[in-house]
């Protein structure tokens, strides 16, 4: 049983928030993005956040910092985007495995750090894999609805490639996040098994799914309950959802996910909806109140934040998490 899965059962575990936001705060410009490395590159370079693990590690290590800080056992690599058909929009596709494994070490570095200090209270690295820029269910012509921008086969390469980086760089898990269409996931999901069964290693992983409204289904079309079974197959350190939705939208889906599973359930929900300059107004006192009524209400194990969180919303949540027990499935 690896430290992690000890530790969820003794109290609910505490993930991060937004790397995006905080990396915002900096106002970087593309000569920030760019570096020294990079200051003749023939493209432009700014907005690509994965790549200042590599140009800007210093700031990316201050995030983690501040996170764990804030009372976060787990963080996430800044590799949201850390595939090669993420970075094809920088033309950087070579840069794929430095950059996940950079991410990965920075995020151990302050991690141990942190354990080092509490040794009762180990913190873990998830290697963040998002879902990439494109859809194998649907097309994104309307023209030509059979027309597909990846397949299966192409995001299962993509995905390998990010992963045998992230554990080379020394993550504790992975996390497959901001799920919005299954089969990519299922093709995450895939290429971990195959690098699982290549090096013989067992790691845990977390799955989040995103509801992108109030329809309560992903971007693909599934129900709650269509999501859970699609991924049923692979054993799992948890579900859950994140993005998309605030803590009180996200609530009814996160109740319907523990009525049918009884794995352990992470949230990691948005600071509210986004206002008309999208931005988010939700106050880390606003959002731990809503954080509070999961926590009384039994429906969570990891609980963090998604878009629009900082380490102050963290800190808040954390407190409240500490005065409640994990999550115990009432599956019979």
């Amino acid at each position: 049983m690896s430290k992690i899965q000890e530790e969820i059962k003794k109290r609910i575990l505490v993930l991060d928030g937004a790397m995006g936001t905080m990396l915002q705060r900096y106002k970087f410009e593309e000569e920030d993005f760019r570096g020294e490395r990079f200051k003749d590159f023939p493209h432009p370079l700014k907005g690509n956040n994965d790549l200042l693990s590599i140009t800007q590690p210093e700031a990316v290590k201050s995030v983690h910092r501040a996170y764990f800080e804030a009372g976060a056992d787990i963080v996430e690599t800044n590799t949201f985007s850390g595939t090669t058909i993420g970075m094809a929009d920088y033309y950087l596709e070579d840069l794929v495995y430095e950059l996940n494994f950079q991410s990965a070490k920075i995020a151990r570095e302050v991690a141990d750090e942190f354990t080092a200090k509490n040794t009762e209270r180990p913190r873990f690295v998830a290697g963040s894999i998002g879902p990439t820029n494109r859809t194998a269910s649907m097309s994104p012509d309307v023209n030509d609805p059979g027309f597909r921008a990846v397949n299966f086969d192409d995001l299962k390469i993509a995905y390998k490639q990010q992963v045998e980086a992230l554990i080379d760089g020394g993550c504790d898990l992975l996390l497959v996040e901001t799920i919005f269409d299954t089969l990519n996931a299922k093709a995450a999901l895939f290429a971990i098994e195959e690098v699982k069964d290549e090096r013989n290693i067992d790691i845990p992983i977390m799955v989040s799914g995103t509801i992108t409204d109030a329809s309560g289904r992903t971007l693909s079309g599934q129900t709650v309950e269509a999501f859970l079974i699609s991924i049923s197959h692979i054993p799992l350190l948890s579900i859950g959802f994140n993005c998309a939705l605030g803590a009180d939208q996200l609530k009814p889906y996160l109740k319907r996910l523990g009525n049918n599973t009884s794995l352990n359930i992470s949230a990691h929900p948005n600071a509210g909806l986004p206002n008309a300059f999208g931005q988010y107004d939700q106050t880390p006192e606003e959002m731990q109140q809503l954080i509070r009524e999961y926590l009384q209400e039994n429906l969570v194990n990891i609980i963090g934040g998604c878009c629009g969180t900082t380490p102050e919303h963290i800190k808040l949540i954390a407190e409240v998490a500490k005065e409640f027990k994990p999550r115990e499935s009432v599956l019979v």
